[in-house]
């Protein structure tokens, strides 16, 4: 029997190790002899950086595994080139299937996001070219939830928890000094979609009044019109502390937008970072009204958080995972596992496939009717993202903190 070979890549979430799990032991359970795991990602690949996950994995380490957030494995962001013959881009392709070969690999899963569905579908044109057997299949993961063709992405069920109760926690903390007027604007990541910006408005389920205003990265923006929301939400709201979510991308028409913070980088996709929003809009709320403002960046803190996982979330991630592997016995390649959502309440759903070319380099944006105007979230992704956050994992403590499953670099053997 052949082995499956399994990496990581792009930003982490707290449920990307359970897709890892689920895939390793459905790989065990359908007779393949041996999973791998390149550390890494592409990058870890390609320097030979892989480990035996059969003995990795053993007994308790699994469950350990599965409320370790971030990559166990480690990542990357790494761009493949297309493959042109050229003697640049043939060296990279002919290593990876050196190491395929050398490893008896029959399925290789690479766990990632939109750029990562980029490598899937060129591996999976390059080995289809040369008639080589080996099925490379995408695994969906991302905080964002902007990936096309699977009704949402893992990761973002638990991230999404995370910042509905962050939002529950910080109205009762800005609320505590009565009428006093105060601003609190909290940046919640979301590079070019507004899904997790959305599930702020999730705080109002257990009687948050708040955010009273929610800014995705989907409309357009102006700085103006918001310091307009904000006057008036400080004068006509119930209490004088107003709670804002704002996309980390949002989309500035202002002049102020020039003073927009830490644009000076890029990822090898062209992506830039985008944090800042909050520190920009704190200073204008400052300059215009006067009141006391803070801004707040939830940043790593939201695709980090494990201690406030969604089990829903850990465990669709887990069967993701399996059916990927199932993916490979059936001698499917060139395909991304999905997520396929039945029924809202109950909530019910299957697994399937696309091909990895409709995901590739795409972004899925929330529909104009998950709107409510230009500040606010509809009923319909309420009930959308209501059971995605269901559920806890009852997580194994040591020394009053939660345990974590670390990698042994001792267990590179290639």
């Amino acid at each position: 029997m052949k082995n499956i070979l399994i990496a990581q890549s792009g930003g982490p979430t707290v449920a990307i190790n359970s897709s890892l799990l689920g895939a390793f032991e459905a790989a065990k359970e359908l007779g393949f002899e041996k999973v791998y795991g390149a550390c890494f990602g592409l990058s870890g690949l390609l320097k030979g950086e892989i480990v035996n996950l059969n003995e990795v994995l053993s007994g308790s380490n699994r469950q350990l595994l599965m409320q370790t957030p971030s990559c166990f494995l480690g990542s990357c962001r790494k761009k493949l080139l297309p493959f042109d013959g050229t003697e640049k881009t043939q060296s990279t392709y002919l290593e990876i299937a050196q190491i395929f070969k050398t490893l008896n690999i029959e399925g290789f899963l690479y766990i990632g996001g939109n750029d990562s569905m980029d490598t899937v579908a060129k591996l999976s044109t390059y080995f289809k070219t040369i008639n080589n057997k080996v099925k490379i299949i995408g695994v969906p993961k991302t905080i964002d939830n902007d990936l096309f063709a699977t009704d949402h992405c893992p990761g973002f069920g638990s991230a999404a928890k995370f910042v509905a109760t962050a939002f529950l926690e910080l109205e009762r903390d800005c609320t505590v000094y009565g009428n006093k007027p105060t601003v609190t604007i909290v940046e919640v990541m979301g590079r070019d979609a507004g899904w997790l910006t959305a599930a702020s408005a999730l705080a109002r389920l257990n009687g948050a009044t708040g955010p009273n205003l929610i800014y995705c990265s989907e409309q357009n923006f102006s700085v103006e019109e918001f310091l307009t929301s904000i006057e008036h939400e400080l004068k006509f709201s119930s209490n004088k502390a107003v709670l804002v979510a704002v996309s980390e991308g949002l989309k500035i028409e202002s002049k102020a937008a020039e003073a927009k913070t830490d644009q000076g980088w890029f990822d090898e996709f062209c992506h830039a970072r985008n944090a800042g929003v909050a520190k920009l809009l704190e200073k204008a709320v400052c300059a215009k009204i006067g009141c006391k403002v803070r801004s707040i960046e939830l940043s790593l803190l939201q695709r980090c958080g494990a201690h406030l996982a969604s089990a829903t979330d850990l465990n669709e991630a887990k069967k993701i995972g399996e059916q990927a592997i199932n993916l490979v016995k059936e001698g499917l390649t060139g395909v991304m596992a999905t997520i396929n959502r039945k029924s809202d309440e109950p909530y019910y759903v299957d697994f399937g496939f696309v091909d990895v070319e409709q995901v590739a380099n795409r972004v899925k944006k929330m529909p104009a009717d998950m709107f409510n105007g230009p500040a606010d979230v509809s009923k319909k992704a309420m009930a959308y993202l209501k059971p995605l956050i269901q559920g806890n994992l009852e997580i194994e403590l040591e020394n009053g903190l939660p345990k974590h499953l670390h990698l042994n670099k001792n267990y590179i053997i290639y």
